[in-house]
């Protein structure tokens, strides 16, 4: 069932971000145990590429070393790319994706195809609303008809729908995943500025690193540059990207987005998925987060840090 979803602006930020938070930490004592609820679990989501950017999947835990504020931290959870995924699918159908979007539809569904028999996904259009046109499911079928039933219509509102996605990922409860948590990704993917949230990007940034979500952010059309102003669409994409842990994408041309997705599906299918309970005082800041490996002229990407609980 479709539902749109408007943003109040000021009193619903603290209501959107404790629903947010609401079911997104756990707490692992070791391999192989159940995960509950919890406060201080830190989920990494690790990306390990050698020099030829080829993903690396044969690596074991005791080839990871995790650091916060340059402290190593015990590794308690440590997972193979086997593990199942939550997904949100944003799709811009504002005005001006209209001559793109029956292309952008073809390569989003190709996407969907290929996801595995246990992830879920949701589908989340924007334009001047935020719809979710197909709550998280398994069935391949409706999420298909929900991204074929994006309409190109209205301005953006991009902000509102990654805000609106980590909400709905932090719904995803725990107490059914026994030993394995589902890793959590959003793909955007947009044709330009935002125009219309009422979020703003300090306050979506904010809840991004707050969460266990890896971005993808797909730029349609919008040149990457090393502008760093909060307007601006490349670095907005690639900021968020960057912080979460995941990668800016900028294509030229629709006809382009068929190979994105297929870059991102793969690495989603070769990630690393570790946590670890941090040794570091609660004191609510900002905490920098460096993973390493043992073997030489591997390159590691994950989160940059997050804000330990207050």
């Amino acid at each position: 069932m479709m539902r749109r979803l408007n943003l109040a602006h000021a009193a619903g930020f603290a209501f959107i971000l404790a629903v947010l938070f609401s079911g997104l930490d756990i707490r692992a004592q070791g391999p192989g145990v159940r995960f509950r609820a919890g406060v201080d679990v830190v989920l990494l989501n690790v990306t390990v590429t050698d020099g030829a950017r080829r993903y690396v999947t044969d690596l074991d835990l005791g080839d990871f070393t995790v650091l916060e504020e340059g402290r190593p931290q015990n590794i308690t959870f440590f997972r193979k790319a086997d593990v199942r995924l939550a997904l949100a699918l944003l799709i811009d159908s504002s005005a001006s994706m209209d001559e793109a979007l029956p292309i952008a539809q073809e390569a989003a569904a190709g996407f969907v195809r290929q996801l595995g028999p246990a992830d879920v996904a949701t589908v989340i259009d924007f334009d001047s609303r935020v719809q979710i046109l197909a709550p998280f499911t398994d069935d391949k079928t409706a999420l298909d008809d929900a991204i074929r039933n994006t309409v190109a219509a209205g301005s953006t509102s991009m902000y509102n729908a990654v805000y609106i996605a980590l909400r709905e990922l932090g719904k995803i409860r725990l107490n059914d995943e026994q030993e394995v948590p589902r890793r959590r990704a959003i793909v955007l993917l947009s044709d330009g500025e935002d125009t219309s949230s009422l979020v703003t990007f300090d306050e979506v940034l904010d809840v991004a690193q707050r969460s266990d979500s890896v971005i993808y952010a797909i730029g349609l059309g919008i040149e990457a540059s090393a502008a760093r102003r909060s307007g601006d669409p490349s670095f907005v994409l690639t900021r968020l990207a960057q912080q979460t842990g995941g990668r800016a994408f900028f294509p030229s041309l629709a006809k382009d987005l068929t190979g994105v997705y297929a870059d991102i599906r793969d690495e989603l299918s070769s990630q690393y998925l570790l946590a670890y309970v941090s040794s570091n005082e609660r004191t609510g800041r900002w905490r920098n987060v460096n993973v390493r490996v043992n073997r030489p002229g591997l390159t590691v990407r994950t989160k940059q840090g997050y804000f330990a609980g207050s």
